[in-house]
């Protein structure tokens, strides 16, 4: 873990960081906001995953949760979307490849030998993490963006002994039944859709996982709202299964860092109540 940056910010310290992964193959890149705390405290951790096009810069320099996060006492994480550099497999349009790595573990060429980003988020990164920041792993929670919000909850649902709470901003709930899941699902693992069920929120809540609750906010004005993002697929879903979905409808709220910075710190809290004791 070798520091790229490290800044006094919001009585904390905001670093951004790389390391060699054995999961993808290639360096990574994430950042850690860490609020001053008494030595020798270990504080909860909320885990943010990005969207399409984004690394961890995006949410790092535009998402407001830094002043949140210290008032809160909370450590914020903030991975890349997936592995790149040269011998990376890439695509020349923006939805797959080098920063749309959508959190699956790829099983088809030429994604498969650097594509590990499940592998890379529920492992690696955890165990990292709890060596070198002073993180208490037996609190953590877990959030997103669009394509991160996806990644958020299909993570939170295959591990739901791991996060004490999950939410998500604009999240692609269903991209099995979206363009944009679509094309991914089926580069990186292939046409038989029997293997995207692991990786599709509203398909994993069918097939039983569960989670006690779960909070999204969702702007109103979002141009991916009906086609990409479809949360009321998620709200049937959730209603079939007992978990209790706090949908929230943002009027006028597209998707961009401008909505999510607006509703950054409302998450933080939400969670920061879930992750005390």
């Amino acid at each position: 873990m070798k520091t790229v940056s490290s800044w006094r910010s919001h009585h904390g310290t905001q670093g951004v960081y790389r390391h060699a992964s054995e999961a993808t193959g290639t360096e990574m890149v994430f950042s850690v906001f860490v609020p001053d705390h008494e030595p020798g405290a270990r504080l909860p951790v909320v885990w943010y995953l990005s969207g399409l096009t984004c690394t961890h810069a995006n949410v790092t320099e535009k998402g407001e949760y830094r002043a949140a996060c210290a008032e809160l006492g909370l450590i914020f994480v903030a991975p890349d979307t997936s592995p790149r550099g040269e011998g990376v497999a890439d695509d020349p349009a923006y939805d797959m490849g080098q920063g749309a790595g959508f959190y699956v573990d790829a099983t088809e060429a030429p994604y498969a030998p650097h594509f590990r980003m499940r592998s890379y988020i529920e492992d690696e990164l955890p165990t990292l993490i709890a060596a070198e920041v002073p993180a208490d792993m037996g609190r953590q929670a877990i959030t997103g963006h669009s394509m991160g919000g996806h990644g958020a909850l299909t993570i939170a649902l295959r591990n739901p002994e791991r996060f004490r709470s999950v939410s998500a901003f604009a999240p692609i709930v269903a991209p099995a039944q979206v363009p944009w899941g679509e094309k991914a699902l089926t580069g990186y693992l292939g046409p038989d859709r029997t293997k995207w069920r692991d990786y599709d929120a509203v398909a994993l809540i069918e097939d039983g996982a569960r989670v006690p609750e779960i909070l999204v906010d969702q702007g109103e004005a979002d141009a991916f709202l009906s086609e990409q993002l479809r949360p009321g697929l998620l709200r049937g879903a959730c209603e079939a299964a007992g978990i209790d979905l706090m949908l929230r409808m943002q009027p006028g709220y597209d998707h961009s860092y401008y909505f999510i910075s607006t509703f950054m710190a409302d998450h933080l809290r939400w969670h920061a109540e879930r992750l005390r004791g």
